[in-house]
């Protein structure tokens, strides 16, 4: 009898170890489990979220261009709500001043052209008079005679003065590239620019203007940023020019998120052929 219960101890032993290894084995699958359970919830969460982010994204851009829409056709700045809760706040400043940077401080393209008007928009009324100056390029610009490698711009300025009915143009081509304004026979400028609205300039030209209406500017060469200073460079007399633009700033607003758009509307630009056969024309 006690060599039977004797032979019992191992094999109740052997089950004892069984059943840790299962328990520690069901543990091991739990956590595994648990663990992949976990991440894919994350995953699912993170997934709704940024989808919900997107969409609101999308929603607040659609409010914000719907804004500028709105101040686009308003002399003023505007609020507004939409049945899909979502909102818009958009403001309108006017450019106009003493100094103003053109394109709003970003290059104008070479070959195109920057338009700065002396007169009230659309009559053509109070007509501008006295000295401007044109600011534009860098210190680190290069003249060079290719294309791809050249960043220094020249400029052919264009005065339309008088009447709307009889305009008379006075042209003004300058070049800061020595060796190149040799060859097109446009007015060398000397490095020595300015700072306007904190943005430094390398190069300058002042113009004299009498009952002004508007002014083109087109760089040639290279793109350029270019600013206006309604005076002489040298003397401090300066003049309020008249307004040019105007930016609108609108922020859309879907739950948390917000979108922000900002938008330059200019004057109309005057028609190329109110400028007949004296763009690039030296003097």
């Amino acid at each position: 009898m006690r060599m039977h219960q004797g032979c019992q101890y191992p094999f109740v032993l052997r089950k004892q170890m069984q059943e840790g290894q299962i328990l520690l084995i069901v543990v091991l699958v739990m956590t595994i489990a648990l663990t992949i359970g976990l991440s894919l919830a994350t995953r699912t969460i993170t997934d709704i979220r940024t989808t919900t982010e997107e969409e609101n994204s999308q929603r607040a851009f659609s409010a914000a261009e719907a804004g500028i829409e709105k101040a686009l056709k308003s002399t003023t700045g505007t609020t507004g709500d939409f049945v899909n809760n979502t909102s818009f706040d958009t403001s309108v400043a006017t450019v106009s001043g003493v100094s103003i940077l053109l394109n709003n401080g970003n290059p104008i393209f070479k070959d195109d052209a920057a338009d700065v008007w002396l007169s009230t928009y659309p009559g053509y009324t109070n007509t501008w008079s006295g000295d401007i100056t044109i600011y534009w390029g860098s210190a680190s610009d290069t003249c060079t005679t290719s294309e791809e490698t050249n960043t220094m711009a020249a400029l052919d300025i264009v005065v339309l003065n008088g009447t709307r009915a009889s305009p008379q143009a006075a042209h003004f081509p300058v070049d800061p590239c020595a060796a190149r304004s040799s060859i097109n026979n446009f007015e060398t400028i000397p490095s020595g620019g300015g700072t306007i609205n904190n943005k430094q300039f390398a190069y300058r030209k002042t113009v004299t203007v009498a009952s002004g209406l508007i002014m083109r500017i087109v760089p040639i060469y290279a793109a350029t940023p270019i600013a206006v200073r309604g005076c002489n460079a040298t003397n401090g007399n300066c003049r309020m020019l008249p307004s040019q633009a105007r930016v609108i700033t609108s922020v859309g607003t879907a739950d948390t998120t917000q979108r922000k758009l900002v938008v330059l509307q200019e004057n109309p630009k005057i028609p190329v052929h109110m400028f007949p056969f004296i763009l690039f024309s030296p003097r």
